[in-house]
């Protein structure tokens, strides 16, 4: 029962046609839809169900909601009750909420942020197919990014007034919805203050990562990618799209993952991320960074921390 792995990222960009651009000349995603409202739905040439990503025109960039896929429909009444129990309210919303998915259970964080689970949405399959594929399609833009993989939310932490949403988040993903933590960042006299924290629900280093900061919001949507080498290949078409770059290609400590951030045409913070890093599972010790040693646990070539990497948020 419960939270298999994430299923699509909403969010808010100011440029449609210049976002659709991005996340197809960039990324290699494929537009499966729109809708009436001008929502555009997206998705990777690796993924099989009808989107991963939703485009919402707005006068400001940020997440709208991210969703994670649930085993059965079933599950979602009793995670309903397990959620509304621990203290938060959710609300169902029917089946055709969003297009060609099935109803959807709704709450907030403890940060604030919007998450929905759902059961079901509309099969289309992979552009290899399930019989008998190639292992990449001919028809691959960009980067080629495989699926949606991740994404990293920023939470409000503040030690002076003792809010810390990155714990408060943490907990409740534990003790909800199964989630198990992976790593931590621990900083403050003895190392008492979780400051960031990475989930899973898969065999993967994190489905969902919290960060603390002044405020909550979208730090990025993370895209798998299958070596070092699709990353340095992303950055060669990043260059060539001239497509801002946060973060030069280079390995974090944390997670073990090869990476590249880069930001959409609206500010919205993208990653592709490659390496399996190392087997999730949760027996697996939990890893823990410390304060002095962070910069090497977000960025592990230098050792010290980009300014712009938890400053610059949407």
């Amino acid at each position: 029962m419960g939270v298999m792995r994430i299923g699509h990222a909403s969010v808010r960009v100011m440029d449609m046609p210049a976002a659709v651009k991005h996340y197809e000349s960039v990324l290699g995603m494929k537009k499966t839809m729109e809708d009436k409202h001008g929502n555009v739905y997206m998705k990777c040439w690796d993924e099989w169900d009808k989107y991963s990503l939703i485009l919402t025109p707005s006068d400001q960039a940020g997440l709208n909601h991210v969703a994670y896929k649930v085993e059965k429909d079933e599950d979602l009444d009793a995670l309903q009750k397990r959620v509304e129990a621990y203290g938060i309210k959710t609300e169902m919303l029917p089946e055709g909420t969003l297009p060609s998915t099935g109803r959807m259970l709704k709450f907030n964080l403890p940060s604030t942020h919007e998450m929905r689970l759902y059961a079901m949405k509309e099969y289309v399959g992979t552009e290899v197919g399930t019989t008998n594929p190639d292992p990449w399609p001919d028809n691959i833009k960009g980067a080629g990014a495989h699926w949606l993989d991740h994404c990293l939310l920023m939470c409000e932490l503040n030690p002076e007034t003792g809010v810390n949403r990155v714990a408060e988040n943490t907990q409740f993903m534990r003790d909800c919805l199964d989630f198990y933590l992976v790593e931590q960042v621990m900083v403050g006299p003895g190392g008492a203050i979780q400051a960031a924290t990475w989930l899973t629900r898969t065999s993967t280093p994190h489905d969902l990562a919290f960060v603390g900061g002044p405020r909550n919001g979208l730090h990025h949507i993370a895209y798998f990618l299958d070596s070092w080498h699709d990353v340095l290949k992303a950055a060669d078409v990043m260059a060539k799209t001239k497509t801002k770059i946060d973060v030069a290609p280079t390995r974090h400590g944390i997670t073990r993952g090869e990476t590249i951030y880069f930001f959409d045409p609206s500010g919205n913070r993208n990653e592709t991320f490659a390496g399996l890093g190392y087997l999730a599972q949760p027996d697996r010790p939990v890893t823990t960074w410390t304060e002095e040693h962070l910069g090497a646990g977000i960025f592990y070539h230098t050792g010290e921390l980009v300014a712009s990497f938890t400053d610059v948020y949407t």
